[in-house]
């Protein structure tokens, strides 16, 4: 067989990829770089005016999807309505999640059940139901957000890490079931990637600044896109081989740790 030419092997015309999370931030930096490479992307979170304003800057392959994935009942409904909006889900990116960065002593069950709700409970309710299309079909790419916290040791963020870490069981068992039935799944785990979220956890924090960058052989922060492109490449023909995989996207960080 001869190889995919080259500028075909990253091309995503045709494909429709629904990204929770999609309005800011890593999901928003996702959308970017799918639209990019020819996909159409629904872009799912709470705030309406937000994800608009996202839709109007990635221009006309993009659609807004206002919805709450904790309310698990919902799963269905998100997904007939992007389809609705943009053409059968092929890419399903699991990517709206809520960071709690307390002591273990002091984190209550509702603290800790609330952050596991959102990411796994919403993640897997969501992922049930738009398998059942790319079963249907015969192809499909689930992309999950990992962090380095499903790689490692971090203190302070015991529910996020069980979150995370619960992420890569399901990237595991879900290749394995679904692989047959021609759906990829993966997960990508960022290191630190530039954003508004990172200014304000760094803001006046010199110190802390200057630890995360001296674990990070590359020596700077990422940007959003990097944690786009690499999306791009596990949901495109490149990867068509590759399935199952935690890939770190973090500058060499995990490594280092």
């Amino acid at each position: 067989m001869k190889p995919t030419p080259n500028q075909s092997a990253f091309d995503l015309t045709g494909q429709v990829a629904l990204i929770t999370g999609g309005g800011t931030g890593l999901g928003l930096g996702m959308a970017q770089c799918f639209v990019a490479s020819g996909a159409k992307v629904v872009l799912v979170g709470r705030r309406h005016a937000e994800l608009e304003r996202s839709c109007q800057a990635l221009g006309p392959n993009a659609f807004a999807l206002a919805a709450d994935v904790t309310q698990l009942d919902s799963a269905p409904g998100i997904i007939a309505q992007a389809e609705q909006l943009a053409g059968p889900v092929s890419v399903l990116i699991n990517n709206a999640g809520v960071h709690l960065k307390k002591p273990m002593l002091e984190t209550s069950d509702a603290e800790f059940a609330g952050v596991v709700q959102t990411h796994v409970f919403g993640a897997f309710a969501l992922t049930r139901e738009a398998a059942r299309g790319m079963v249907a079909r015969k192809a499909g790419s689930i992309l999950f957000t990992a962090s380095m916290a499903s790689l490692m040791g971090i203190p302070l963020v015991v529910a996020y890490s069980a979150a995370k870490s619960a992420y890569v069981g399901m990237v595991r068992s879900l290749a394995v079931e679904l692989g047959a039935q021609g759906v990829r799944v993966n997960a990508i785990a960022p290191g630190w990637i530039a954003s508004a979220m990172l200014d304000q956890a760094l803001k006046g924090d010199p110190a802390r600044k200057a630890k995360i960058l001296g674990r990070t052989p590359l020596n700077r922060f990422g940007d959003p896109e990097d944690i786009g492109w690499a999306a791009v490449y596990l949901c495109s023909p490149a990867a068509k081989f590759v399935s199952g995989v935690v890939l770190p996207v973090d500058g060499g960080a995990a490594e280092a740790f």
